[in-house]
């Protein structure tokens, strides 16, 4: 094996030199003269140029040489830096390529100050490992330590992470170990990487539990602690992690978050691991030492789907499942709305429960990238909702226990669709992707051809267009979120040991709607009609009281019990947000009865002053 370089290895130098096997299938080689920015390839077999599998930096694409580069040599200003705890976190997630027509880092840091005056203390980046080309979601990736070149490399991705630091928002990044993408993936010469015992709907299967999987496991723990330590990332969103096959004594997700929480204790900074689980395994977020695999949060996506299907009416795929109320307020309050029961869409019983676990550990959101780009046009939410509906949606994620997360352009409502897109080079994958689109979407493409993925609009139509941000009912919205995140804030719940509050327990038919049954998770209680949803929750200074009204007509809710008077911090059908107006006061003494506008969402807390 060798080592070729030199300060244009495009250029197919010859300047060869030989490394020595240092054992267990690696080989090694220290050049003295090769300084940053010096461009190489290894030699493999005597005639097989190839890129380093752990790239740092890939100037010239997914097929040209590596570059030497040192991120150590940033010059950071962060040190004093801790991230928002994960209780407290409000994340927005952004594709870097087209949240701004820079499509670069540096058009993300020219945002920032926008994203921190709305609320925002988060922000998830779609995946920037290398890709083919330049447009790509980013799940294409085959360098995983590569920071993509279009966007600005890894000098880049540091001055975004070092400017959101300044300004005391996390930077977590979307990471994918399931599989690498097909073109430019040279990482199967290098060793057993893949396996063939298993596969992923997207390409081989990595080898996480096959013979020699201790170097692949070591390959991915190494570019996590890159990621992590070298670039001050603050946590990873982990992609399908149900597709990182593992069936080992010790699964590698279980390790990775070993090795996380040992460099938080060294460094004194907590980074997060995010799953996108798809599973309702209540297992991948539990603590290992009681058996599961340690993760600190994952993707709830009952509660979109909940939600979504009530607002829309749609009952096509996963949300055949969803469409009532009960089915939301379930969601609310144990998580998971799917928990062993019978799912029509897989056809048999379908997770566990997870009833016991903290809110924290679940982010929640009315869309994000999957939802918008895996429909055939991209369109986002509000181009099916109305105003007030819209609203409703909004206040149900933001006030809601769990953590909730932002789609890009999502807060004013941006009417560019995020459509699925690549840029690959090999014109075989592109017909494959154009197949395999039309094939997802039979029904529509018999009628109306679904956008091409490869077509530069497509990646095009799909950028933010920030003009809006101050036009009208953009802003408005806008407004609105801010002040959902504002009151998300001054209602924090009060720490989960705190004793419970004593109040009479009534028989079950004598039970008021709001009467709270306050339990550990959270102090939450959760009830519903089949047309309304009460959400109960103590704070540190009493309760706060979450109504939404489903129902295309008014409904009214009466309060009972040992309540104290209420203020009503919130009202989306008030006139401030264009709505229809409403009749409540702004102070409710108990044995009072509140009138929820149809499609609309209240907000109240317990005394007569609020934040």
């Amino acid at each position: 094996m060798e080592a070729m370089h030199d300060a244009d290895a495009s250029q197919n130098s010859t300047a060869g030199k030989p490394m020595e096997s240092a054992g267990d299938g690696y080989w090694r080689i220290t050049v003295p003269d090769a300084p940053e920015g010096t461009e190489y390839f290894y030699r493999l077999d005597g005639s097989l140029n190839r890129p380093d599998p752990a790239s740092r930096a890939q100037p010239h694409g997914v097929h040209g040489p590596s570059q030497v580069i040192d991120p150590r040599t940033f010059s950071w200003t962060d040190r004093h830096y801790r991230p928002p705890a994960l209780s407290d976190m409000v994340i927005y997630e952004l594709h870097v390529g087209t949240f701004t027509p820079k499509r670069t880092f540096q058009g993300v840091i020219e945002r920032l100050d926008d994203l921190v005056a709305m609320g925002i203390n988060a922000i998830e980046l779609l995946p920037v490992a290398q890709f083919p080309g330049t447009r790509n979601w980013g799940y294409d990736g085959v360098f995983p330590f590569a920071a993509h070149s279009a966007y600005g490399g890894a000098k880049g991705l540091a001055e975004l992470v070092d400017a959101a630091h300044a300004r005391r928002v996390a930077i977590i990044l979307d990471v994918v170990s399931n599989h690498l993408g097909p073109e430019g993936n040279y990482l199967r010469d290098y060793g057993p990487y893949f396996t063939d015992w298993y596969t992923t709907p997207w390409g081989e299967a990595l080898n996480f539990d096959g013979p020699y999987s201790d170097e692949v496991r070591a390959f991915f723990i190494e570019n996590a602690r890159y990621w992590l330590e070298d670039l001050h990332i603050d946590g990873f969103r982990l992609d399908a992690v149900k597709k990182i096959i593992d069936n080992s004594a010790r699964p590698f997700l279980e390790e990775l978050a070993t090795r996380v929480e040992q460099l938080s204790i060294r460094t004194g900074k907590e980074r997060v691991l995010i799953a996108e689980s798809l599973g309702n395994d209540s297992r991948v977020i539990r603590p290992r030492e009681h058996g599961g695999l340690g993760m600190h949060s994952e993707w709830l996506d009952d509660f979109h789907h909940a939600l979504h299907a009530l607002l829309t009416g749609e009952r096509f795929g996963y949300y055949q499942d969803f469409g009532e109320v009960e089915q939301l307020r379930r969601s609310f309050s144990e998580a998971y709305t799917l928990s062993g029961q019978y799912s029509h869409y897989r056809r048999r019983r379908f997770g566990n429960s997870a009833a016991d676990c903290d809110p924290t550990s679940f982010v929640t959101y009315i869309q994000n990238h999957d939802q918008i780009g895996n429909r055939p046009f991209g369109d986002r939410i509000g181009e099916t909702l109305n105003w007030e509906a819209r609203k409703l949606a909004a206040g149900a994620v933001l006030l809601s226990p769990y953590v909730p997360m932002i789609f890009m352009g999502e807060e004013y409502d941006d009417p560019a669709p995020f459509l699925y897109f690549v840029s690959h080079g090999e014109p075989h994958l592109v017909q494959q992707v154009r197949s395999g689109r039309r094939r997802d979407f039979p029904e529509i493409s018999r009628d109306r051809d679904v956008p091409d993925p490869q077509d530069e609009m497509s990646f095009e139509r799909s950028t933010l267009d920030w003009s809006l941000r101050n036009q009208g009912r953009h802003a408005l919205l806008a407004q609105f979120y801010r002040e959902l995140i504002r009151l998300r804030r001054a209602v924090q719940a009060i720490p989960p040991d705190e004793p419970p509050i004593e109040r009479k327990q009534l028989p079950p038919d004598e039970q008021p709607l709001l009467q709270p049954q306050l339990t550990l998770r959270e102090r939450l209680s959760v009830q519903s009609t089949e047309e309304t949803v009460a959400v109960v929750r103590r704070t540190a200074e009493g309760l706060v009281v979450v109504l939404l009204n489903f129902a295309l007509q008014p409904r009214e809710i009466h309060f009972e019990g040992e309540y104290t008077e209420f203020q009503v911090l919130l009202d989306s059908s008030a006139r401030r947000w264009d709505g229809p107006g409403t009749s409540n006061p702004e102070h409710l003494a108990a044995e009072h009865t509140i009138r929820l506008n149809p499609r609309s969402i209240v907000l109240l807390v317990e005394g007569p002053t609020g934040p």
